[in-house]
């Protein structure tokens, strides 16, 4: 009976210092592109992984504040450093503790031209070799950045995966290449800086179709950003403890751009001389969107 009593209290035991492992509740900061702001697919904005690890950390009752409001579809690591830099930037960022950092897709993305129904690509080697070196003196300062600005902050810089599943195999090789440049980048600044690196590659490979299911578009569905999150939680806890199931995903409520100003205005009261881009500047977790709305219509 004494030795079952001991079993019990020791499990116990381990049970709680377990759990007095992931104590610290998080002020969560999500900064970067597209990928930190949750956009779908369909150009709409949902739950991203930034979103479903808040989900979780929340579940644990290890999250006392998550915002996205320092993420921005289309973001470079040029509009990234400047983001981080601004004053609307200091308060979100000096209380934070937790900081996740997507950047350095879009410096890359831009520069590939994509013909998905022909599943072919093309990119000019001299030009993405500028833009590499660009994202990687950049992050050195972004990660500097961040030591001042939020300095109680553990910071994670997420990989990427390869945005391409459907083009022919032979033209992946190219620009898979390219992609891991970029991520070796990432690792090493952030390894320099004494952040922690976040691999999300592995978990989609090459030929991710099942999570990247549009074929003109580089975001993926709630699954892979599933994939992206545990990727994440992994690092954050040493294992799997924290890994977020299927079942588990909410449910989607996807909300367009111009959904989310409509929305914004009806909630305002009337003034005079209101213009759109300062409307879109108080959106929460959506500042800039109208600048962004305008680039899409134009295309």
């Amino acid at each position: 009976m004494k030795r079952l009593l001991s079993l019990v209290i020791a499990i116990i035991t381990m049970v709680f210092v377990a759990s007095s492992a992931f104590a610290q509740s998080e002020n969560y900061v999500a900064i970067g592109d597209s990928l930190a702001a949750g956009q779908t697919p369909y150009q709409e904005i949902d739950h991203g992984y930034s979103d479903l690890i808040a989900m979780r950390l929340g579940m644990t009752g290890q999250l006392s504040n998550f915002t996205k409001e320092l993420a921005f579809p289309g973001f470079t690591t040029t509009d990234v450093l400047k983001r981080i830099k601004s004053k609307e930037a200091s308060d979100l960022l000096a209380d934070a503790t937790l900081i996740t950092i997507s950047a350095g897709a879009n410096d890359l993305l831009r520069l590939v031209q994509v013909n998905p129904t022909a599943g072919t690509l093309a990119f000019s080697q001299l030009q993405t070799d500028y833009a590499l070196n660009i994202a990687r003196k950049n992050m050195i300062d972004i990660l500097e950045e961040l030591k001042v600005r939020a300095p109680k902050a553990k910071v994670y810089v997420m990989g990427y995966y390869f945005a391409y599943p459907n083009v022919h195999a032979t033209q992946k090789e190219g620009t898979n290449r390219q992609l891991i440049k970029l991520n070796t980048i990432l690792q090493q600044q952030a390894e320099q800086a004494g952040a922690v690196y976040v691999n999300v590659f592995d978990a989609f490979g090459l030929n991710a179709t099942s999570f990247l299911p549009n074929i003109s578009d580089v975001h993926p569905n709630f699954e892979g950003y599933r994939q992206m999150a545990n990727a994440f939680l992994y690092e954050y806890s040493g294992g799997n403890a924290l890994t977020i199931s299927a079942i588990e995903l909410p449910k989607p409520h996807p909300i367009s751009f111009d959904e989310i100003l409509e929305k914004q205005t009806k909630s305002m009261p009337i003034r005079e001389e209101k213009k759109p881009d300062s409307i879109a500047r108080i959106i929460q977790g959506f500042i800039g969107y109208a600048a962004f709305i305008e680039k899409m219509r134009a295309i």
